[in-house]
């Protein structure tokens, strides 16, 4: 294979690739070969079919099979032998091709520019620490012990009042008549929360152990039985128990309860806990930090076929006339967002950065935790769409990218308060809401900027390698 790359200057590049006719052929005898042994044809036995039936036979499918896979190795080869990393598709034009022949043809391509990620090193970022005090951590502590109530048994006269927790069986009837889901074993309702039926648990109040009572209420919107919806029901309710709150004493065996060792234990976990919700969002203004910092950096050239589909995706749903009269804005947007993401790539691939298939499966396992109840749902999303198992993979990359640089960069490490925080985290929201949508639409995962499959140009040799059959393998 002989490679002549022309156009040396600026990123458009085309390479003319030669491949002589002999090595067409020798590619052409062993895909013969190949199938030779697996064409079953009437009068032949397995493995002795000649040469000229088989050509004649399966000539055309046999030669756009080599063809295709000559092109698409030989292709890419020639790219990487000349160190070039096409920003986008790169196209082929076949010149000579055929049986017999020589193969030549031209791979068109626009390489992406040489970015220089040294200055990295010397970006300069606030890497901040939560400092919990313990009247939070206390506080919180509390707030957990509240919605954590203890019950006991009232005094038998005793009736129930707001916040008893009340025991009942129930048989429930719309115009004398019971229905799907009208009886209720050992239902347990909190007085005083409402979380039963509207209005329920306040008909409630004032009842003893042992007492009958009848509750009406109405049938809420997503009640089972659509046709009940919206009805008045009659609850016929038999009290079993009252049981009066008591205060939940916090030693340790309340912490042993929620999972902890003890309560100094549980303290330290809710300081964590505590520390890591500040710090999440603080750590997302580090990055912006760094991504706006980033976008300092210079590239001289950014290939305008990335600008070109990027403004596609920024301008997506609007009209014409909209588009026009925001493309300029688009345009600046595009290339920033294109150098962040050629840098970031650029410096993921010098340091090795790599995502394996655990730590998607990670970070899918940690979207389903984030949605309980809807586990199979989250689940099935990604099975079915491989682009958002793609997207997802370019946030995990991003984000060890991200880690790798706060590492090598220069960090300015704050302890902060938890107020302090709160007012940091206030200002950067009043700046978000300040934003544009254009700049909004910036901040989204890198983009794989690498080429993709190559393409011919030439409408004749796209006929021949897309209408030709698979050589038959019966």
């Amino acid at each position: 294979m002989k490679v002549t790359v022309e156009n040396k200057k600026g990123l458009n590049k085309d390479l003319k690739v030669f491949i002589d006719k002999k090595t067409m052929n020798s590619y052409m005898d062993k895909k013969y070969e190949e199938i030779k042994g697996t064409v079953n044809l009437k009068g032949f036995r397995p493995g002795k079919v000649p040469r000229e039936i088989l050509k004649r036979q399966f000539g055309k499918a046999v030669f756009s099979e080599v063809l295709d896979k000559v092109l698409k190795d030989s292709s890419t080869k020639a790219l990487e032998e000349n160190k070039i990393k096409p920003a986008g598709q790169p196209k082929l034009d076949l010149k000579t091709y055929g049986e017999d022949k020589d193969l030549e043809y031209t791979i068109s391509v626009t390489e992406l520019p040489k970015v220089e990620v040294k200055s990295i090193s010397s970006i300069k970022f606030d890497d901040y620490t939560v400092k919990i005090d313990d009247k939070e951590t206390d506080k919180r502590l509390n707030e957990i012990a509240k919605n954590q109530p203890n019950f006991k048994d009232a005094a038998l006269d005793s009736k129930s009042k707001e916040g008893d927790l009340v025991v009942f069986d129930y048989n429930a009837t719309i115009d004398n008549k019971s229905f799907k889901g009208s009886e209720g074993k050992n239902t347990q309702l909190t007085l005083g929360k409402d979380l039963f039926l509207k209005g329920f648990d306040k008909q409630l109040i004032g009842v003893k152990k042992g007492d009958e009572k009848i509750v009406e209420a109405v049938l809420p919107e997503n009640f089972p039985e659509k046709d009940l919806v919206n009805k008045k029901a009659k609850f016929n309710c038999k009290i079993l128990t009252i049981k009066n709150p008591e205060k939940v004493e916090i030693n340790d065996e309340f912490a042993k309860n929620l999972g902890a060792k003890d309560l100094k234990d549980l303290k330290s976990l809710i300081s964590k806990q505590i520390n890591d919700e500040y710090k999440n969002s603080l750590d997302r203004l580090s990055k912006n930090q760094i991504l706006k910092e980033i976008e300092k950096f210079k590239v001289e050239e950014i290939p305008e076929n990335l600008i070109e589909e990027e403004v596609k995706v920024l301008s997506q749903g609007m009209s014409d006339d909209d588009i026009k009269k925001s493309k300029k804005n688009f345009e600046e947007i595009a290339k920033k967002r294109i150098k962040v993401g050629l840098i970031l790539n650029e410096f993921g691939n010098q340091n090795q950065v790599k995502v394996s298939d655990q730590e998607i499966q990670a970070e899918v396992q940690k979207q389903i935790r984030m949605m309980p109840g809807q586990e199979k749902m989250v689940m099935d999303f990604y099975q079915k769409n491989p682009s958002a198992l793609a997207s997802l993979r370019g946030t995990v990359y991003e984000e060890k990218i991200i880690n790798l640089i706060k590492e090598k960069a220069k960090s300015n490490k704050k302890e902060i308060s938890k107020d302090e925080a709160e007012k940091i985290l206030k200002q950067s929201q009043k700046q978000d809401l300040d934003l544009s949508n254009e700049d909004k639409k910036e901040k989204k995962p890198i983009k794989n900027v690498e080429a993709k499959k190559t393409t011919t140009k030439k409408a004749k040799s796209k006929t021949i390698i897309k209408k030709s059959k698979k050589v038959s393998k019966k």
